[in-house]
């Protein structure tokens, strides 16, 4: 097990070193120049060159990322341009909405989307098989900002039910998550009937079966734990997602998570605040992925880390 993290912790390091490369990359080649974002549109040349000189994006680009680089290793994420304060304290600011938005999401990822797999699995060739999936096509399909909006649209301005934007209370909360539970849940969806259908054809579900189980005892003690392994490893890779922030989600109902921040740096071309959102992300998915394969073994005690 010991060797088993280190190892993946090392692969950790290089994938984020890679992440921090690529992206940094492609913000220095970003044709917008935050210089001139900061000082403004009736500036004249010589005020941008000083702002860009006293930002050091006037450097070559090894300088720069070796700059940076060394800043990270030092736990500093580098400064706003346009706020003035520590990105680590923007972040910090943002993460718990986000965790709270990211729990409340996956929550209803699974509950909709493993509940509608196991019956379409259970239901195969059947009328709810075939509801099931054309239901997930259409979720899976459907652009995050209309149903957030007709969501909105009817459960907030028509019923009442809910508010329509903001953040703090239960109340707020119901509606994002049920916007990426609902989108989400198609995949789980989809993924749980495949898993299932494997599963069900298996031997021992046969002699389960055989020793006059009741059926959904083998559904909950058989199938079930043995084709959840393909959901939990998504589920890792749904933290990450959900870390970054589903920007159309948060920007309609106004959350106030990671991914409005992000966006709103990247509308003011804010590169610290850009890196600082990726490199969290890249962690997110790192941690959750390292999260799911330390779980396996205790689902299916025939996985071994290696």
């Amino acid at each position: 097990m010991i060797v088993y993290l280190a190892r993946r912790l090392f692969q950790a390091v290089l994938i984020l070193l890679g992440v921090s490369l690529v992206t940094f990359a492609l913000l220095y080649l970003l044709p917008a120049d935050p210089a001139r974002q900061i000082a403004g549109r009736t500036a004249s040349a010589q005020q941008v060159a000083n702002i860009r000189a006293q930002l050091g994006l006037d450097q070559p680009f090894f300088v720069q990322y070796g700059r940076y680089l060394g800043n990270l290793v030092q736990g500093d994420l580098g400064r706003s341009y346009l706020q003035r304060s520590a990105v680590s304290d923007l972040i910090w600011s943002r993460l718990p909405a986000s965790l709270l938005l990211m729990a409340a999401g996956i929550a209803c990822e699974l509950v909709l989307g493993l509940t509608l797999g196991v019956l379409a699995a259970v239901r195969r060739g059947r009328p709810a098989d075939h509801v099931a999936m054309v239901g997930s096509f259409v979720t899976v399909s459907a652009p995050q900002f209309v149903v957030g909006l007709l969501f909105l649209y009817v459960f907030a301005v028509k019923l009442g039910w809910f508010p329509i934007g903001g953040y703090g209370t239960f109340s707020h909360l119901v509606l994002p998550a049920v916007t990426l539970g609902v989108l989400g849940a198609g995949w789980y969806s989809r993924m749980m009937r495949s898993s299932m259908v494997d599963v069900l054809r298996q031997d021992y579900i046969r002699t389960a079966r055989a020793k006059g189980l009741r059926r959904w005892t083998i559904l909950a003690r058989h199938a079930v734990p043995n084709a959840l392994l393909p959901v939990i490893a998504m589920i890792g890779i749904d933290i990450g997602l959900f870390m970054s922030g589903i920007v159309v989600v948060e920007s309609v109902f106004g959350w106030p998570g990671i991914g409005q921040l992000a966006w709103q740096a990247i509308q003011r071309v804010d590169l610290p605040i850009i890196m600082g959102v990726t490199l969290v992300s890249a962690v997110a998915i790192v941690l959750g992925n390292l999260l799911a394969d330390l779980l396996a073994p205790f689902i299916d005690p025939r996985i071994k880390l290696q």
